[in-house]
């Protein structure tokens, strides 16, 4: 019965394994591992399945360093997995875990998908809307817990272009639905406080995992630990998809 279980899993988890990397452009390395019996294969039932990659490249161009995800209790359709495809019969809860370069960062700020959203811009700003484009924004972990950013904007309809530089704390708000910012410093060509601090939440805002297209994925944050050079940010996820055909 082990033999039958692990070849059972293995074919699951080979599948799962090419489900994922079809919807990569580029990974270094995926690996899933699948628990559960032959039984409860054919019932459709999956104890549990933990998925670990490296260097994954996003539809986006997101790419993160170091991805984990740690799921209980899967249901999927037994006859689409006979013929190599994985469907979610009801959403899994899932744990998730995503190591992020300063490198991977500034790939997604210069990345077509963000470059796009990053033009004709507003926000309120004392009391007034103001429109721009982010020309370029560069983001730097120079230290635990804190984040050097450099943006350079386009001010309109003047075509006036600003630039400031800024540090700050990063914090969770709303239960994990919000990054917000204490500014920690700023310089800025005749930028208010207030004008760089909503700028940055909004380009922190842009970086939102959950306004990338994760595959039949949402994520809430529930921490995340800055360090120099790299962040790792925790969360919970629920998974409808794997989308997915061998």
């Amino acid at each position: 019965m082990s033999d039958e279980q692990n070849l059972g899993e293995q074919a699951l988890g080979k599948i799962a394994e090419i489900a994922i990397t079809s919807q990569l452009d580029e990974t270094k390395d995926v690996n899933v591992d699948i628990s559960t019996d032959p039984l409860k294969i054919m019932q459709g039932k999956v104890d549990a399945v933990s998925i670990t990659g490296e260097g994954m490249v996003m539809k986006q161009d997101l790419r993160v360093e170091a991805l984990g995800v740690s799921i209980d209790s899967v249901s999927i359709d037994p006859i689409k997995a006979i013929v190599g495809e994985i469907e979610l019969t009801e959403p899994a809860n899932a744990q998730v875990q995503v190591l992020l370069t300063e490198a991977d960062i500034n790939r997604a700020l210069s990345s077509a998908y963000l470059r796009d959203k990053m033009q004709n811009l507003t926000i309120q700003a004392q009391g007034n809307t103001v429109l721009f484009d982010i020309q370029e924004a560069r983001l730097r972990l120079p230290r635990t817990g804190e984040m050097d950013l450099d943006v350079s904007l386009l001010l309109k309809p003047e075509d006036d272009v600003k630039q400031f530089s800024a540090t700050a704390r990063p914090f969770l708000e709303d239960d994990g639905q919000r990054i917000a910012l204490e500014i920690l410093n700023a310089e800025g060509q005749g930028l208010t406080l207030e004008f760089v601090t909503i700028l940055m939440e909004k380009i922190i805002e842009l970086l939102d995992l959950r306004n990338f297209d994760l595959n039949g994925t949402s994520i809430r944050l529930k921490d995340f630990d800055i360090q120099a050079g790299k962040v790792l940010i925790r969360g919970a996820s629920v998974v409808d998809k794997f989308s997915s055909k061998q």
